[in-house]
């Protein structure tokens, strides 16, 4: 019998050191990488580049109209019942935490609903004006037409889309919400992993309109993010945290999507750290290869 707990002490330890390690390295090639300075990149540049306000500007009445119903309608069906949860959970610090949980979970419907209904074209936009901007006109073309002109006003040069950019929203991305939300009920720690998870969500898909143009195949996105989940989850991460700020929600959803386009751009120009693949090979022609 005590061999055998003995032998599990160790198996636990292993794959403790295991996971402490992978951890590490994921730490390490994302602080190498840069990204999760993109997402505050995407603000400065946002703020300094009044052109790009346009696309937000057209759409701010009716996404502030969305957010206000969308809080005030979670307060007032949905604080109670988690309140009378959390305060099993967290004590006295049962209302703060469930006010700060109705909030983080408004402002994931807000950006699910407005991104599908409201601002998917001026997302697009907003990423495509930056491309113009940094001079990726180049890649740029294959997904829409440009308008002759100079870049002083790169938001004027978009013409008509040749492809339809972006992922639609799907019931994949709220039922994984609704499946980690109850990690919020965890103090603290379980916080951090539904960020973290979130994050990791969030980051495969901000580059979902620089992998359109690129012309990859799935196969080929599969293996780009796989050799880069590090970087990816560190922007989505900071991205998420930012987006999960109420009211505010909508216009970190417009500078996420600038540092996403600043870090293409720097992806395009090989300006960063980033792995040296330019066009990933599925993983079966590479294990053919080997």
């Amino acid at each position: 019998m005590s061999s055998r707990v003995e032998k599990a002490k160790a198996d636990a330890k292993e794959v403790a050191v295991e996971d402490f390690n992978k951890a590490k390295s994921m730490a390490t090639q994302a602080a190498k990488s840069g990204a999760y300075l993109y997402p505050i990149k995407g603000i400065f540049y946002f703020l300094s580049h009044r052109t790009l306000w346009k696309p937000l500007l057209s759409k701010l009445a009716p996404t502030m109209t969305l957010s206000v119903g969308v809080i005030a309608f979670m307060f007032v069906f949905a604080y109670l019942p988690q309140l009378a949860v959390l305060v099993f959970v967290n004590g006295p610090l049962a209302a703060v935490s469930t006010v700060l949980l109705t909030l983080s979970e408004s402002s994931t419907l807000i950006t699910l609903l407005s991104r599908t209904f409201l601002i998917q074209d001026a997302l697009v936009d907003t990423f495509d004006g930056v491309l113009v901007a940094r001079r990726q006109t180049a890649i740029l073309s294959e997904g829409r037409q440009l308008k002759s002109g100079n870049f002083n006003d790169p938001i004027a040069k978009l013409g008509k889309l040749i492809k339809s950019p972006f992922e639609k929203f799907t019931p994949k991305a709220l039922i994984r919400y609704v499946m980690y939300l109850p990690l919020n009920f965890i103090p603290l720690v379980g916080t951090v992993i539904f960020v973290l998870l979130q994050g990791r969500t969030r980051g495969n898909s901000v580059h979902a309109r620089y992998f359109q143009l690129k012309k990859w195949s799935k196969p080929q996105i599969d293996e780009w993010l796989r050799e880069n989940t590090a970087p990816y989850t560190a922007f989505g991460t900071v991205a998420t945290l930012l987006e999960l700020i109420p009211v505010a929600s909508i216009l970190f959803s417009f500078t996420n999507t600038v540092g996403a386009a600043l870090w293409a751009a720097d992806i395009e120009s090989n300006n960063t750290q980033m792995t040296e693949m330019t066009t990933p090979k599925p993983r079966e022609e590479v294990k053919k290869a080997e």
